[in-house]
């Protein structure tokens, strides 16, 4: 059975809107698109390779699927450790919408999201990974059914933007696992889900 991994980008106050460019999610007015770029070294570069070497499908969100769809098929060098993947191994897509994708190797999900997960992780070897996708991301963090999460966090704060952990999140708790701060400033930090959260206090006894 396969493990479901989630990566995302996340400023300083957790806005995970359009880090790759000004066009890639400008709702609600958003126009700080691309603010992960200017960190983008190589640090950053190995971390993304180690990750893609891990993989055996995709999940993604249908917003990120058609950014992803518009500019991978076009990169086309066999040692592209990212492009390979993407172009060649399973891509499951959630969408009600969608009926006829043209990126080679896409299956469309648009039932039980739980259900269907579910099976997609029981046929899977390794990893079944989840990149940007932040609604997606949402559901599934919800529904108990992420096992590892790499959270970058970006020096960088916008003030406004969708936010990847919201007001009414189902309460989580998360192992940490590994860690590391790239040269430009990126706090890459990963998590394995650990259940519900504990509580305790620092209050001292009353017959202290």
């Amino acid at each position: 059975m396969g493990t479901l991994t989630l990566t995302s980008f996340v400023t300083l106050d957790g806005v995970y809107q359009a880090p790759g460019g000004p066009k890639e999610d400008p709702r609600d007015g958003f126009t700080q698109g691309g603010w992960s770029v200017p960190y983008g070294d190589e640090d950053f570069g190995r971390f993304v390779t180690e990750v893609f070497e891990r993989v055996d499908a995709f999940l993604l969100g249908r917003r990120t699927y058609d950014i992803f769809a518009s500019y991978w098929p076009k990169v086309t060098d066999p040692a592209d450790p990212v492009a390979s993947r993407l172009n060649g191994l399973p891509k499951y897509v959630v969408s009600s919408g969608l009926k006829d994708p043209h990126w080679a190797g896409t299956t469309v999900l648009s039932g039980d999201l739980g259900k269907e997960v579910a099976a997609l992780k029981e046929r899977t070897d390794r990893e079944v990974q989840v990149h940007g996708s932040g609604a997606l991301a949402q559901s599934l963090l919800a529904l108990d059914l992420v096992d590892k999460v790499h959270l970058l966090t970006f020096p960088v704060v916008l003030g406004a933007g969708r936010r990847l952990f919201t007001e009414g999140a189902v309460p989580t708790a998360f192992r940490h696992t590994g860690g590391r701060t790239t040269a430009a400033g990126v706090s890459i930090q990963t998590y394995e889900s650990a259940g519900r959260p504990e509580y305790g206090t620092y209050e001292l006894p009353e017959n202290a």
